[in-house]
């Protein structure tokens, strides 16, 4: 048997999958990098850092696998998307961190640019709001902050992409001729990318002061980029990229116009299948590109961003010592009835969709006498419930075709009690598939469709299969004011960064 191999560069971690033709997972192997906070509101990572563990953690699968590049018909790559770098074309050595997608440091770039049309200057054209999430305002910074960078760029000896891209150029060679190409998916999150033409809107990077000589060729999701030079997987093609929550969409075989699915990992992310029709949002959330594969026409999707939910967990371990370990979140949880009438909004970024308040900051409510560690740990988890619930009633409104069922993938849905909360609260079945791992096994039906390994999206279909379903058993009066509730916590969060707040 061939195989193909999927990375997945997230936020947290490196991960390498080996799948077989079934989608199933035959080895894996993962390594977490550093998460650096030079400072309030900033986040950062060393890209160096990720490659090298890229590199370890294909060595490791392939290890695990008993295999060599013989048996690997091509790589597919997913990433944490909006994550921006910027590095030295002749030698690969990045002139600043990475800086990641829950960063803020550019909110006075995204203010200056919005100017008196608002947020929504450039919505139009790319689909997206001015906001510190997406990756464009990211590279002007560091061409801002950055000794030299801006002289460097215009002289053309500076690169800039997303991960997809740093992965990629590496793998493919780096200084010695690598790959400079990002596939639609993670151009759409730029800011930068115009939705109808797939190309880079040079007048948009123009008023962003970005170089378009340094961005990267924008290629479909599914085709041979380029094959891997030197290392383990010596002259594999790599053969697909997907960022990480299209490439979960595809795993999840949420191919057809009207299916959605959300992802629930350091922040969460559901996004709806519109076909080939690009539908503007009305109610706070994203219009992206879904996935492309080959010459066929694109696929769009609306897109609900949670910036924090999974990371609200691990903060509970690292910030507070609440918990030793993720696992033990849902125990603590599971030790009380209910929330005590705590609500915990994690706005530590601000507010993502639907709300998009760069204002806002955390907020812990409804406390009394009578709360204690077990409620906290609930109020930790239907947190992320409640603003996959917001999410949803966004994505109702918009696509005027209410959901039915959501299938549901990443590492918090091995969390029953979260599970049939979320189930209770939206009123609808969710539903966890057999292969949780989406994400990567996106990638990998990406690169296996670009060099025939499958021999199209039906087989995608064909390999998705049920593991579980959680229905609704709460009454509706009970969901009503709980959602209530969560309403006015959401209210209290607003409003909280002042003009001098550093």
């Amino acid at each position: 048997m061939d195989y193909v191999v999927a990375i997945d560069q997230g936020t947290t971690s490196t991960r390498a999958m080996v799948f077989d033709r079934a989608g199933s997972i035959v080895a894996m192997d993962q390594r977490e990098h550093r998460q650096i906070f030079p400072r309030a509101g900033w986040v950062e990572h060393d890209p160096l850092e990720v490659w090298e563990n890229t590199r370890a953690v294909v060595g490791g699968a392939l290890g695990k696998a008993n295999l060599d590049a013989k048996r690997i018909v091509a790589v597919g790559i997913t990433n944490q998307r909006e994550t921006t770098v910027v590095w030295d074309r002749a030698t690969g050595r990045p002139v600043h961190n990475a800086i990641v997608w829950q960063d803020t440091r550019t909110q006075a770039i995204c203010d200056e640019l919005a100017g008196a049309v608002g947020p929504d200057r450039f919505a139009e054209r790319t689909g997206l709001p001015l906001a510190t999430y997406f990756a464009g305002p990211k590279i002007r910074w560091i061409l801002d902050h950055v000794d030299g960078a801006r002289d460097r760029a215009e002289g053309g000896e500076l690169l800039a992409g997303t991960m997809d891209t740093w992965i990629l150029w590496n793998l493919t060679g780096g200084p010695d001729g690598g790959v400079h190409v990002t596939d639609v998916t993670n151009a759409s999150r730029t800011l930068l990318m115009d939705l109808r033409t797939l190309a880079w809107d040079e007048a948009i990077a123009a008023e962003m002061r970005v170089p378009v000589a340094m961005l990267p060729e924008i290629r479909s999701s599914s085709e041979t980029y380029g094959t891997c030079q030197p290392g383990i997987l010596l002259d594999v093609p790599v053969a697909g990229i997907l960022g990480d929550q299209q490439a979960a969409t595809f795993g999840q075989a949420c191919l057809e116009p009207g299916m959605a699915k959300n992802t629930y990992g350091t922040g969460n992310f559901m996004l709806l299948n519109t076909g080939e029709e690009i539908v503007p949002s009305a109610n706070g959330l994203l219009t992206t590109v879904c996935y492309r594969l080959g010459s066929a026409a694109p696929v769009y999707a609306l897109e609900g961003s949670i910036a924090v939910t999974g990371s609200l967990v691990q903060w509970l371990r690292d910030n507070l010592g609440l918990i030793r370990d993720a696992a033990e979140v849902e125990t603590l949880a599971a030790s009380v009835d209910d929330n005590g009438g705590a609500y915990f909004v994690p706005a530590f970024s601000g507010l993502f969709a639907p709300h998009w308040r760069p204002d806002a900051r955390g907020a812990l409510v409804g406390l009394t006498r009578f709360v204690n560690r077990g409620h906290l740990a609930r109020a930790a988890l239907e947190a992320t419930a409640f603003q996959t619930r917001e999410v949803l009633d966004a994505m109702n409104a918009d696509s005027g075709v209410p959901l039915t069922e959501l299938r549901v993938d990443g590492g918090m849905v091995v969390n029953d009690t979260l599970m049939q909360f979320q189930a209770d609260l939206l009123g609808v079945d969710v539903v966890r598939p057999r292969v949780a791992e989406t994400t990567a096994l996106g990638a990998a039906y990406a690169a296996g469709l670009a060099v025939g390994y499958w021999s199209g999206p039906s087989e995608v279909t064909a390999n998705w299969g049920e593991d579980r379903r959680w229905s609704p058993s709460m009454d509706p009066a009970e969901r009503a004011r709980l959602y209530r509730n969560w309403k006015k916590a959401v209210q209290r969060t607003l409003d909280w960064v002042d003009a001098d707040t550093p």
